[in-house]
C-alpha cells in the first residue's frame, strides 16, 4: 500500500477544511443544544438526551451541505440530485453512528467531571471528530464511480488499495 504525496496533501487539506466548516455544524449544534436544553426540555432526559439528539440532526444537516459543497465538491461534480441524497442517507446513517458514539462520551465526560452539558458536548465532539473525517473521507464522499457512474476516479486522492 502506497500513499502519495499528492494523497496526504489532499488528505490534509480536506481535515482542515473540515474542521473549520463543522465549526458551522458545532455552533449550529450547541446554539440548538442551549435553547432545548435552557428553555424547551426540562429534566435529565429532556437535557441529556433529547436535546442533544435535536441539535444533532439540525448539526447533520448543516454539517453535510458545508462539507459536500466545500470539502468533498470535487468528488460531488455530476453526482444528480438522487445520487446525493443516497449520499446524505449515508451520511446521516454515518453520523448516527457517531452520534451514539458522542452520547457516551458527553456521559461519561458528565459523570466524570460534573460539569455543564455544554462542556461535556465539546469534549465528545472533540474525540468523535476524527472518526467522521476517516468515516467522510473514505466511505461517504469517496469517488465511486460503480454506484456513481457520473464520477471519474482520481487515483491520486482516492484511498491507496492493499492490491495497489
Amino acid at each position: 500500500m502506497k500513499i502519495t504525496k499528492v494523497y496526504l496533501k489532499e488528505t490534509l487539506l480536506r481535515l482542515a477544511k473540515q474542521v473549520v466548516f463543522n465549526l458551522s455544524g458545532t455552533l449550529m449544534d450547541m446554539f440548538v443544544l442551549w435553547v432545548c436544553s435552557d428553555y424547551l426540555l426540562n429534566g435529565y432526559a429532556g437535557e441529556y438526551i433529547l436535546s442533544p439528539l435535536i441539535s444533532f440532526e439540525c448539526a447533520c444537516a448543516t454539517n453535510y451541505t458545508m462539507l459536500s459543497h466545500f470539502v468533498w465538491g470535487d468528488r460531488m461534480k455530476g453526482c444528480n440530485k438522487k445520487d446525493r441524497f443516497r449520499r446524505y442517507l449515508g451520511y446521516n446513517l454515518s453520523c448516527t453512528g457517531v452520534f451514539l458514539l458522542k452520547m457516551g462520551f458527553l456521559l461519561l465526560a458528565s459523570l466524570i467531571t460534573k460539569k455543564d452539558v455544554l462542556v461535556c458536548n465539546l469534549i465528545a465532539l472533540l474525540f468523535t471528530g476524527l472518526i467522521n473525517f476517516i468515516i467522510n473521507d473514505n466511505i461517504i464522499f469517496r469517488n465511486k464511480p460503480a454506484l456513481y457512474g457520473n464520477e471519474t476516479s482520481n487515483p491520486d486522492t482516492e484511498f491507496p488499495h492493499a492490491s495497489d
